[in-house]
């Protein structure tokens, strides 16, 4: 290891950290492959593996692992999404703003999980010569901000409706006599590859959009908090961030059609039909039958496009639920909100006494600060951030929901093609296949299909779809540490900060922490108000939110914002990684509930059933009593 420790300054400066001491994570070179996961490395294209030939710089480098995108082994076509925002959100960081201290964010797939890295920039001449690009760039976007978000929003609904406007069909036996009679010279083998080149070009475009106004909407929030902390020496990120909240996202409104279905069904007396039902089909069924059912049949068949294409994960992979496509998490938080009515309780957000917090803390700071320079600084910064704060939310339901929803369901589509011309066995198979992989399997299939010979891909594929599956089945035996590489001195990278929540303090506790001895008190971040103590609620998947019973405290990797139906029934949230600007932070912070984040262990240390306290004022959560295994 002793190469390790005398890594060069070059390789300190290529990854933007300094190693504080000799205190370090494990190498990237040495984690084990998981038994039965041998060749894991085929799935993946080569650039998004760790290089022996580029070892010094790779160990230099502080990795971290992205469980808050994809906390399970990566399927090979799954790749498109890590491979977007590789290039999408670090290029807005470090050639289009570009931020002073900040470059991109590195990424790696090591055992089928992403760990990544952010760069930055040490250098005071080029950190200056940045400052002014980033300046006026930014001022232009602060300044029309209203005018470019509303263009914003109209360039993401354009994305969507041409990627809904793509449909993949099996090529026909004998080309249809339109296609010859329209004289395009142009056929169907044509138009399925050309579909398939603009399904891809859609995913970049829409990834391209995704970071265009983020990382100011993160950059005014950390310049809001750097002068607060400045100005008031001890104040929390909790303080901070109570001066923002209260904020009207788009992001609740799926949550907020639940509220006013179930609203709808006490008016017209179908209640009984929703709560008696637990399967959807059965509910649908019995509601096309009953006096009042075609109202709210209509009502709800509004609300499902666009505000059911919400996603139970986070968007990133194919495999997380879709509330379109699987009804039962809406139907489930329907019922409750019927419950709640009937027992005379309100079933809104607690908005206005969010808002009436807001505005108490906002008059006290600014109460005292000294000059009236200081409060006019102290007021403009605000203003700008309660502004730009919705962009970081909403963005977040036009991209990785609506449109990542519909993403995966074209795919799907494409899957059906293969296994019409006896490529794959199920429409599935196709994600584990990498998009370059496609491309080529595409074009075999046209092949046979125009010489009328069996195509290679008909044998071809399936033992290497059937070993990848094995492979990828192994690799979710492996539990990811939370950092490799040698720990940063400093971390400039705003998305790091606010989404990840990746600070020193993070670091160092990390370095602290066996996370295969249990521990009966966790540290993160204090992200959401308030003290509570009662039975944890482990979710390590989607499926196991239909357990969530009231009162519980929800402890998992990272929340999705489509879980916001289930928080009127907890009493608390914790969850493995995330900083103050994460989903479990932001919809914690509006329903009020206590809330911690980014504590690393929480779903290895504590047990469904074990009694814990979560106080989100310091940012502790202490096991009190373990429940029985």
């Amino acid at each position: 290891m002793n190469e390790k420790a005398g890594r060069s300054s070059a390789a300190q400066g290529a990854s933007g950290v300094k190693s504080p001491s000799n205190t370090r994570f494990a190498s990237p070179f040495d984690m084990p492959t998981p038994e039965g996961a041998e060749g894991w490395e085929d799935l993946y294209p080569y650039y998004a593996l760790i290089s022996p030939e580029r070892r010094e710089m790779e160990e230099g480098k502080f990795w971290f692992f992205d469980g808050m995108h994809n906390p399970k082994p990566i399927c090979p076509f799954d790749t498109i999404m890590t491979e977007n925002w590789w290039v999408a959100a670090s290029q807005m960081a470090s050639r289009v703003w570009p931020i002073p201290l900040a470059l991109g964010i590195d990424h790696r797939i090591i055992n089928g999980y992403l760990f990544i890295s952010p760069n930055g920039v040490t250098d005071p001449k080029k950190i200056e010569e940045r400052q002014g690009h980033f300046a006026r760039r930014a001022g232009h976007y602060f300044e029309n901000w209203d005018q470019i978000y509303g263009e914003w929003v109209e360039k993401a609904k354009d994305c969507i409706q041409r990627l809904k406007a793509i449909e993949f069909r099996p090529l026909p036996q004998i080309e249809p006599e339109e296609s010859v009679f329209a004289h395009r010279g142009l056929y169907s083998s044509y138009d399925l590859l050309t579909k398939y080149n603009r399904l891809i070009e859609n995913l970049f475009e829409m990834g391209s959009y995704h970071f265009e106004m983020l990382n100011l909407g993160y950059g005014a929030y950390l310049t809001f908090r750097e002068f607060c902390q400045q100005a008031f020496p001890g104040i929390t990120d909790q303080t901070i961030t109570n001066m923002v909240s209260g904020i009207d996202i788009l992001l609740f409104r799926p949550d907020d059609e639940l509220r006013r279905l179930a609203a709808l069904a006490v008016e017209l007396k179908v209640a009984d039909i929703v709560l008696a039902h637990a399967r959807p089909e059965e509910m649908l069924a019995a509601m096309k039958k009953a006096e009042g059912g075609a109202r709210w049949l209509k009502a709800f068949e509004e609300a499902k496009d666009p505000w059911f294409w919400f996603s139970t994960g986070v968007g990133y992979t194919h495999s997380d639920p879709v509330w379109i496509d699987d009804l039962r998490l809406p139907l489930m938080a329907m019922r409750g909100y019927i419950e709640a009515l009937r027992r005379g309780e309100e079933i809104r957000r607690p908005l206005d006494s969010i808002l009436e917090r807001r505005a108490k803390v906002t008059e006290e700071y600014l109460a005292l600060l000294p000059t009236g320079q200081d409060r006019d600084a102290f007021e403009g910064l605000i203003q700008l951030t309660r502004k730009v704060f919705p962009f970081v939310e909403d963005h977040n339901f036009y991209v990785e929901h609506w449109h990542h929803s519909t993403f995966w369901s074209k795919v799907r589509e494409l899957g059906d093609v293969f296994v019409a011309h006896n490529f794959m066995n199920d429409r599935e198979d196709i994600f584990y296949l990498h998009r370059h992989e496609l491309y080529d399997a595409l074009y075999d299939l046209m092949i046979g299909w125009a010489t009328g010979s069996q195509s290679r891909g008909e044998i071809y594929w399936r033992p290497i779809i059937a070993r990848r599956r094995k492979i990828r089945d192994a690799l979710a035996k492996w539990s990811p540490p939370p950092a490799l590489g040698a720990p940063p001195e400093s971390i400039t990278e705003p998305l790091t900060i606010m989404l990840w929540g990746i600070t020193q303090e993070t670091v160092q506790e990390w370095l602290g922490v066996d996370p295969a001895a249990a521990s009966d008190q966790l540290r993160g971040v204090a992200a959401s108000a308030g003290k509570v103590t009662a039975r944890a609620r482990v979710i390590a998947d989607s499926e196991q939110l239909y357990e969530v019973q009231e009162g519980e405290i929800l402890v998992c990797r990272v929340t999705a914002p489509s879980w916001a139906p289930v928080f009127p029934h907890i009493s608390a949230a914790v969850s493995d990684v995330g900083g103050m600007m994460a989903h479990t932070a932001i919809i914690s912070r509006e329903y009020g509930l206590p809330a911690v984040v980014g504590v690393g262990f929480a779903t290895a240390t504590i047990r469904t059933g074990d009694l814990i306290e979560v106080d989100g004022n310091k940012g502790i959560v202490t096991v009190m009593e373990r429940g029985s295994r």
